[in-house]
């Protein structure tokens, strides 16, 4: 019997949906050392972001400044990374990860090594409702130029 993949972005997410339109949605992963990590997800899948219209590339890339945005204005960290790999999950996808000197990894990618033990504590409600009303409030307005373009 054939092995059959599922993408695990094609499935209904188990994160908290801080945003969401019926081109992507950006999720809280809640990860216990990146308590603020987010991820901006495609809903129709797509491998690549080259394979998405000139418009639609725009589209992602608003969404994920939006968010970049509201984590700065919300955490104020040291750094913000940015990743978009998609190996092991071939669906357009975007890490956006707040960082702070003293997080588990930093310096390092922190997929890589950790340097320190973290100390990271999980979000608040009211902190999760925050961020989602200030991604939600920055995604429109970044959408809303759009449709004035148009």
């Amino acid at each position: 019997m054939a092995e059959i993949n599922v993408c695990a972005l094609c499935i209904p997410t188990p994160h908290i949906i801080l945003w969401q339109d019926d081109f992507c949605r950006v999720v809280l992963l809640n990860d216990a050392d990146y308590p603020a990590y987010c991820r901006v997800e495609l809903i129709e899948h797509i491998k690549e972001m080259t394979d998405l219209a000139p418009l639609q590339r725009a589209r992602m890339m608003k969404t994920v400044f939006a968010v970049e945005t509201a984590l700065r204005e919300i955490f104020n960290p040291d750094k913000i990374n940015l990743a978009s790999l998609g190996n092991k999950t071939p669906h357009v996808h975007w890490h956006v990860i707040p960082r702070f000197e003293n997080d588990k990894h930093f310096p390092n990618s922190h997929w890589g090594e950790a340097t320190r033990d973290g100390d990271a504590a999980a979000l608040d409600e009211a902190t999760i409702k925050q961020l989602a009303a200030k991604v939600s409030r920055l995604i429109e307005c970044a959408l809303e130029s759009e449709s004035a373009n148009s």
